[in-house]
């Protein structure tokens, strides 16, 4: 019995490793983090977090922002979708990072909210089913990227991921270890249990400067405090 359960432990750890490794060698080339190496395309996806830790800023927060806008702000984007979190009344992701993305001065018009990525692979499908868009920029940490950029492969999105920095290592290395069992969940999602997201609904439009080229900033921020529905 001894034995069974070693061996079953070590295929488990295995499978899992051969998971984690396998999905980043697949889109390794499809990967980076210098705006000189961007090709202008028409969107940026911002995979949405939490902004606070606790009562500590959360990097990964900061630095998803801080490169979204930029991609923005350098013209190798036309808009910005922000797909997060629309769990209770007093956590609402996207309008969180609408607001802090329209205080650097990115126009409303131009800022695309998805109440319902509630999932990574919420996020990716939904940006090409519901908000029509079939080739994109995803940022976020490098780890994150490597998952949402295999979903989008599997769906047959055309998207280059954008990586940006990650926390400390004393606070990392704790993410790092769920992310490879994020990555065996994608695998199994994707390939064996068929999992859609959880809400799609009715198509949206992706404001874009080519759309909408006077728009100005608006200064009225959205109350982070009120609900927004999840479709």
């Amino acid at each position: 019995m001894l034995k069974v359960c070693s061996a079953s432990l070590l295929l488990a750890l295995a499978l899992l490793l051969a998971c984690d490794l396998g999905l980043s060698w697949s889109v390794r080339k499809q990967i980076i983090d210098d705006f000189a190496q961007v090709e202008p395309v028409p969107v940026a996806l911002i995979l949405g977090t939490s902004k606070y830790v606790g009562k500590r800023k959360n990097i990964y927060y900061e630095t998803r922002l801080e490169a979204g806008a930029q991609l923005y702000l350098r013209g190798l984007v036309q808009g910005l979708i922000v797909s997060g979190d629309n769990a209770t009344r007093y956590y609402n992701e996207p309008i969180t990072m609408y607001n802090d993305l329209m205080s650097e001065g990115i126009p409303s018009a131009h800022i695309t909210m998805d109440y319902a990525g509630f999932r990574t692979l919420d996020s990716i499908v939904r940006a090409q089913k519901v908000f029509g868009q079939t080739q994109f920029i995803i940022v976020s940490q490098r780890f994150h990227v490597e998952r949402a950029l295999f979903i989008a492969n599997y769906y047959g999105i055309k998207a280059i991921g954008f990586a940006v920095e990650n926390a400390p290592i004393e606070y990392h290395w704790r993410v790092r270890l769920r992310e490879v069992l994020a990555r065996a969940k994608a695998v199994f999602d994707l390939y064996i249990s068929n999992e859609k997201p959880r809400f799609l609904g009715h198509p949206e439009i992706v404001g874009l400067r080519e759309l909408f080229p006077e728009s100005i900033v608006d200064t009225n921020m959205v109350d982070t405090s009120s609900s927004a529905s999840s479709e």
